[in-house]
């Protein structure tokens, strides 16, 4: 199994990317610099959810996760996975924490936006693959 935004999503950020950098033809110099760097932000993010795909994948061994650092195997063994609900803005924000137990001091949130879906899914869906979990 593995997860990830939709495979839009990069194409969507760029193509918002080259309209504000389209923008920018029409606009004074301190807006120039203002929706350059917007533009420049939006590609960036794009190359980032490009990269990063999947974000979350798991194996044998236990579950991958892909940084802009590279990509780490977290051995089932010493996986420790919850969900965190958290209230921001009115609204209950739920996110994935995955800790390694031990001494390595490895934690790492994703979000809905990291995922494509619901962090509680995806938690379900780990202790379903976990070996020896079921």
């Amino acid at each position: 199994m593995q997860w990830s935004p939709p495979a839009y999503v990069p194409a969507v950020l760029a193509a918002g990317a080259a309209l504000l950098g389209a923008t920018t033809l029409l606009l004074d110099t301190p807006g120039r610099v203002l929706v350059g760097g917007a533009a420049v932000l939006l590609l960036a993010l794009a190359a980032r959810e490009s990269v990063l795909r999947p974000r979350l994948r798991t194996g044998p061994d236990g579950v991958e996760v892909r940084t802009l650092t590279g990509a780490r195997v977290l051995p089932w063994a010493l996986l420790r996975v919850r969900v965190r609900p958290a209230r921001r803005w009115g609204t209950t924000v739920r996110t994935l924490e995955l800790e390694l137990e031990g001494d390595d001091g490895v934690l790492v949130v994703l979000g809905r936006w990291d995922l494509g879906t619901d962090p509680e899914a995806v938690a379900r869906d780990l202790g379903r693959a976990a070996p020896g979990r079921a």
